[in-house]
């Protein structure tokens, strides 16, 4: 039981790190998060169709992700 929840915790923190890593930055750079930034949109837009999806598929698979490392801590021994 704990070699699958450890297999299944490594799988969902690569698909978090890539759903994080696939997102479209607000502000480009270090200047943009600043406030230095050059569009004159100000960094805030809406997010629309894939972009939306993906925003709720990695908070879902964050909170999967704090699940199953709960229940891997419950589950090994020692605890």
């Amino acid at each position: 039981m704990r070699t699958f929840l450890g297999v299944v915790e490594l799988v969902l923190a690569l698909l978090v790190m890539l759903g994080v890593l696939l997102q479209t930055p607000k502000a480009s750079g270090l200047g943009g998060t600043i406030g230095g930034g050059g569009d004159s949109g100000g960094g805030y837009r809406t997010k629309r169709g894939l972009e939306k999806n993906l925003f709720y598929a990695t908070i879902g698979l964050v909170v999967l992700f704090v699940v199953v490392s709960v229940v891997y801590i419950r589950v090994s021994p020692g605890a």
